[in-house]
């Protein structure tokens, strides 16, 4: 079981999240697209290290403005979205926004920008 709430009520317990290294938040079912696949092998990088990143609220190479939106989103429930570079390429890693009818996020995906 997790100990991350759906949603957050204030950004001060995001950010203590955020300082002792603990999930923010669910990611549900994991998909990568072949070419996100294809470069993370090739690169000997394995997936959980960028997911880990993005769980806990490292939005890597994103400008301010989507960082700051992550964040209104982990109190929303809105979709998630980080940027990383594996071998000076651009990554996306995707978490759904939360489904009201499952009460959870569904879904991360990993992907190439050109397979968004």
């Amino acid at each position: 079981m997790h100990d991350y709430p759906l949603t957050y009520q204030h950004p001060k317990d995001i950010e203590l999240r955020r300082l002792v290294g603990k999930p923010l938040f669910g990611l549900g079912r994991l998909v990568a697209t072949p070419g996100a696949l294809e470069l993370l092998d090739a690169a000997h990088c394995h997936p959980a290290r960028l997911l880990q990143r993005h769980q806990c609220g490292d939005w890597g190479e994103l400008c301010p403005a989507d960082k700051t939106a992550n964040d209104q989103a982990l109190l929303s429930g809105g979709r998630l979205l980080s940027l990383y570079r594996v071998d000076g390429i651009r990554l996306y890693v995707i978490t759904e926004a939360v489904n009201d009818a499952m009460e959870q996020r569904d879904c991360t995906c990993i992907l190439l920008p050109s397979e968004y």
